[in-house]
């Protein structure tokens, strides 16, 4: 899916982590850890369940921790979406 998509894969779980959790957008960039965003695993699973609905997608098998980056969790759920 290419540089676009990631684009529109970082924008969507912006989106999710603002509505669901709270956290101001800017606070969302690639750098920023899942733990500098106050996500803590009860948190990352539930935003798994969403990026899976959302996007029809299964993330069973991506390992999540607080502390992936906005980056590598849009670059996990960009090849997900590519299959």
């Amino acid at each position: 899916m290419g540089v676009d998509s990631r684009v529109t894969v970082t924008e969507e779980i912006t989106t999710l982590l603002h509505r669901n959790f709270g956290i101001e957008p800017e606070a969302v960039r690639i750098e920023a850890s899942l733990h500098d965003l106050g996500m803590d695993s009860l948190a990352l699973e539930e935003l798994r369940v969403l990026l899976e609905e959302r996007l029809d997608i299964d993330l069973e098998d991506v390992q999540l921790t607080s502390r992936e980056t906005v980056g590598q969790l849009a670059t996990a759920v960009d090849e997900k979406t590519a299959r």
